[in-house]
C-alpha cells in the first residue's frame, strides 16, 4: 500500500499543504498516510525522489517553480492539464504511472465566482508562471477577456508593467495576482501597478494566502475594490487533489 503524499517545490517551508493534510489525516483518524514537503533545488531531482526504493508514494502536489517543468517526467496528463500546460497534482497509479492533473482550475473557479459581478468582463493576470495558466483557462471558460502583465512580454496577449495606464486599469475591472510577489516574509512587496486608478468597481484576487491581506489587496481595499486572497482556492484545490488520489 502506498503510504506517502507530498509537496514538490522549492523554498516551501511556508507551505499550506503539509499542515492542511496532516490535520485532515488526524480528523479522519487516518494512520497509514503521511504528507511531507519535498523541497528540491532543481526539478531534475524528481526522478530520484520517485524511485527511491524505501519510499512508497500515492501522489504529490506541485508548486512554484515546477508546475510546468515537471510535465516531462509524467507518463500522461489529464485533458485539462494538457490544455493548460501546467500540473499541480500527480497521482501514482497501481501500474506505477505518473498522471498529471491541474486542480488549481477547480480551486480558482469556485473561489473566484462568489464575488464576480456582471461588469467584470475584462481581466489582467499579473505574472506568467504555472499558476497563471490555470487562471487563464478559467477566465476563458467564463468568457472573460484577459491580458497577461509580464516583466518581459513576449506575445500579443502580454503587456509590460510600464504599459499599464488609466485606460487599461479602468477597462479591466478584474485583476488577479498569480505571481508570488507579496508572499510572507516579503509582505511589503506588491505588484507594481498604478493603484490610483483602482475603483469600487474593481475586484482584486490574490493567489497569495500568507499574509491574509497582502499589500496588493490592501491597496485595492483602500480604493473600495472587492478583494479576496488565495486561501479558499487552496482549500478547494487540495480537496480536489484528495478526490483524485482516492479515486480508483
Amino acid at each position: 500500500m502506498r503510504t506517502k503524499l507530498g509537496l514538490i517545490g522549492k523554498n516551501i517551508s511556508y507551505s499550506f499543504s503539509k499542515g492542511y493534510f496532516s490535520e485532515k489525516f488526524k480528523n479522519l483518524d487516518i494512520k497509514d498516510l503521511t504528507y511531507r514537503n519535498f523541497d528540491i533545488p532543481a526539478i531534475e531531482e524528481f526522478p530520484f525522489l520517485i524511485y527511491h526504493k524505501e519510499e512508497q508514494f500515492k501522489g504529490f502536489n506541485v508548486t512554484i517553480p515546477y508546475k510546468q517543468s515537471i510535465i516531462r517526467y509524467l507518463d500522461r496528463l489529464d485533458p485539462d492539464a494538457e490544455k493548460i500546460g501546467a500540473v499541480n497534482t500527480i497521482k501514482l497509479t497501481d501500474d506505477n504511472e505518473l498522471v498529471g492533473y491541474n486542480t488549481d482550475v477547480y480551486g480558482f473557479e469556485y473561489a473566484l465566482k462568489p464575488l464576480l459581478k456582471e461588469h467584470h468582463k475584462k481581466a489582467l493576470i499579473i505574472g506568467t508562471g504555472g499558476a497563471s495558466k490555470a487562471v487563464a483557462f478559467v477566465l476563458g471558460k467564463l468568457n472573460i477577456e484577459f491580458l497577461y502583465v509580464s516583466r518581459n512580454p513576449s506575445t500579443k496577449n502580454e503587456i509590460s508593467y510600464k504599459d499599464l495606464n488609466k485606460e487599461i486599469i479602468e477597462s479591466h475591472q478584474l485583476i488577479i495576482n498569480s505571481s508570488p510577489v507579496g508572499t510572507h516574509p516579503n509582505v511589503d512587496d506588491c505588484p507594481n501597478i498604478p493603484y490610483d486608478y483602482i475603483t469600487d468597481q474593481h475586484y482584486l484576487f490574490d493567489l497569495v494566502y500568507n499574509p491574509e491581506e497582502t499589500k496588493f489587496l490592501s491597496n485595492g481595499k483602500k480604493k473600495g475594490a472587492l478583494i479576496k486572497n488565495g486561501a479558499k482556492m487552496l482549500e478547494l484545490q487540495a480537496e480536489r487533489s484528495w478526490e483524485i488520489w482516492n479515486n480508483d
